[in-house]
């Protein structure tokens, strides 16, 4: 479960984690406390908020109470804004940055640290990898002393704020141990032109599964909850109709069966190049309602430029997933093309109903292919991505 900057840091100050002084908006009216100059910050879950137009910086109370009018109940990449953190504007000399997170492949925890805050780790990755120190734990193991103070070194912090970056590491990786966290990041942990650390943004991601073990949370404002109000517009309709279904962004719509099969369709577009739109899931011999608002929530999400489509027919039956994508190409009449493969229960029935519309309405079903068994995945997945680009 995410939390907002806010919450995060809520968790940082308890762990002696410097952050800026701030207060929580949700109403223009409770801005007494505030000096500035000072920064708005909008509490959604995206990043790169500066480019997004979630963060502005602020003169006076009056510019203040303008721009948190025009935040509030703004929708930003999705996400509605429903409050609005106001902060001391912090002058930076530097941006570090910071994390605990785990390992997937070694299944370890790891502290990842870095010369260059301020952007995504996978950027810095890419363009300076030597700039990324990373430093892995045993699993319930706690850093020694030495540990902090070895990673602020390696990424370059003075010497005179080696004391102060060793505890902030240390405690941060702390605070990941004690709240049982998928995740916890400073970016960017700032080194302030006075001499200071800062860490100026959070990122927390808690077990949920794990919060019942952290009742003391409850006491910060903080328990689990279902991120509705944080849905896309398609995520909430899928929600809506009991769908699996997740936004993501690319262009090449994804109409798989199963979860797993969606999971590795996901895997096998970005592998050759391409860029998933979405995660979705039918489930088990899905109706033909089911099947046909899947294909709308992709037909009518601007981004997708393409569809890949497969259905290996087992439970579900080849027949109903060609009939569901034929009542709604003839009822809605979609101009995106559908680039498909078919095999197993009822595939002959299936391809049968293909024809039969294909022969009736071949201008509809121009840009529709749905290929048999002995084309391989890879190749349908292939043919998707060069027509997407």
């Amino acid at each position: 479960m995410r939390l907002y900057e806010y919450e995060g840091k809520m968790l940082f100050k308890e762990f002696g984690i410097p952050v800026p002084q701030s207060v929580l908006i949700g109403d223009p009216r409770e801005l007494d406390k505030v000096i500035y100059p000072a920064v708005l910050k909008a509490q959604v879950f995206i990043g790169k908020r500066g480019k997004a137009g979630a963060i502005k910086i602020v003169n006076s109370r009056q510019e203040a109470e303008l721009e948190i009018k025009n935040l509030l109940g703004r929708v930003i990449a999705g996400y509605e804004v429903k409050s609005v953190l106001i902060e001391e504007k912090i002058d930076i000399k530097k941006e570090l940055y910071l994390s605990a997170i785990i390992d997937r492949k070694l299944h370890k925890p790891l502290i990842l640290a870095s010369s260059e805050g301020g952007m995504e780790i996978e950027e810095v990755a890419k363009s300076n990898p030597d700039a990324i120190v990373k430093h892995y734990l045993e699993v319930g193991e706690y850093p020694e002393g030495w540990t902090g103070r070895w990673i602020a070194r390696a990424i370059g912090i003075p010497s005179s704020l080696i004391s102060k970056a060793s505890s902030i590491i240390n405690q941060m990786y702390k605070l990941f141990l004690d709240y049982e966290c998928k995740l916890v990041e400073i970016n960017p942990l700032a080194i302030t032109k006075d001499g200071n650390l800062v860490a100026l943004d959070s990122k927390v991601d808690l077990d949920e599964d794990a919060m019942y073990r952290h009742p003391e949370l409850k006491k910060l404002g903080i328990s689990a909850r279902h991120e509705v109000g944080e849905l896309t517009e398609r995520e909430k309709i899928a929600k809506k109709a009991g769908v699996p279904y997740v936004d993501l962004d690319g262009d090449i719509g994804v109409f798989p069966g199963g979860a797993g099969f969606g999971i590795a369709s996901i895997d096998l577009i970005k592998h050759f190049g391409g860029n998933p739109a979405n995660f979705m899931d039918s489930g088990g011999a899905p109706t033909q309602e089911r099947l046909r608002l899947m294909i709308d929530l992709l037909m009518k999400n601007p981004r997708v430029k393409v569809i890949f489509g497969a259905r290996f027919g087992g439970i579900s039956r080849c027949d109903d997933w060609a009939r569901a994508i034929c009542q709604y190409i003839i009822e809605n009449k979609p101009e995106k093309p559908m680039i498909m493969r078919m095999a197993g229960n009822m595939e002959q029935e299936g391809r049968k109903i293909f024809e039969k519309y294909r022969h009736e309405e071949p201008e509809l079903f121009k840009d529709i292919k749905i290929y048999k068994f002995d084309t391989p995945i890879e190749e349908v997945i292939k043919e998707t991505i060069k027509i997407a680009k």
